[in-house]
């Protein structure tokens, strides 16, 4: 068994096409949650890393707001619908989300962007989407599908999003940082405006390498944020913050 364990649950990567990842954390750690989030997205869910951690995000907000008003009504749980287009991928981030703590809030389903249908307006989409175009195919088709965007790309995704986001909602997505102007225009172009960017830097001395991506359907002045996560050496104080609640070395 290969085994990625967290401070709070562990995942199984035996069977998934691609394993547990710098980009998953990053993604997981940095996309906006507020807990008042009902019904999230994951779409291309791979071992169910990431909809674990926002999980695990949605509980800790839940029970800070609780404490905060023991007069609040009981509103209706956040559930995470998580698809994935790999069948032993689907079924382990399956084994995954019941063997974690936040297994109520959690079901996988395998099936396709294309395939999905849902009646659903979504408060939270999020994708850690293939964004290979033409480069070197890898000779096993899983990992092919998995890192190339003939089965998912990011257009599919806010497509989707156009279609099925929450007046509210946003949809976020984790990318290599050269396509940020890419993104942003195509996003523009269904209807959804730029809310907020991250741009990723492994060390200050190199450009940033990944971008986390919002869009929202409402129009506010645009969030600019930067991260480094190693000075030195040394993992920094902000990534220490952002990932802290997950990585066991932090």
């Amino acid at each position: 068994m290969s085994e990625f364990r967290f401070k709070r649950f562990a995942i199984d990567n035996t069977a998934s096409a691609l394993k547990v990842g710098t980009d998953s954390v990053l993604l997981g750690s940095l996309m906006s949650i507020t807990g008042q989030e009902r019904r999230l997205l994951d779409i291309g869910t791979g071992t169910g890393v990431v909809a674990i951690m926002a999980a695990q995000r949605l509980a800790d907000a839940g029970k800070a707001s609780r404490a905060a008003d023991s007069r609040q009504a009981t509103t209706q749980p956040p559930h995470i619908t998580a698809i994935e287009i790999d069948g032993p991928s689907a079924a382990e981030a399956s084994r995954n989300f019941e063997a974690c703590p936040w297994a109520g809030m959690l079901k996988a389903r395998h099936c396709s962007l294309q395939e999905f249908r849902s009646e659903e307006q979504y408060d939270l989409i999020f994708s850690n989407p293939p964004y290979f175009d033409e480069s070197l195919r890898n000779p096993d088709p899983r990992e092919s599908r998995a890192r190339h965007t003939e089965s998912l790309s990011y257009r599919e995704v806010l497509a989707f999003a156009r279609e099925h986001l929450a007046p509210q909602g946003r949809v976020c997505l984790i990318l290599p940082a050269e396509t940020e102007t890419a993104v942003r225009r195509c996003a523009a172009g269904f209807d959804l405006n730029s809310a907020r960017v991250v741009r990723i830097r492994t060390t200050s001395k190199k450009a940033p390498r990944r971008i986390v991506a919002e869009f929202a359907r409402t129009r506010t002045p645009l969030e600019e944020e930067e991260l480094t996560i190693q000075d030195g050496g040394i993992f920094t104080e902000e990534y220490r913050r952002i990932a802290g609640a997950f990585l066991l070395y932090l």
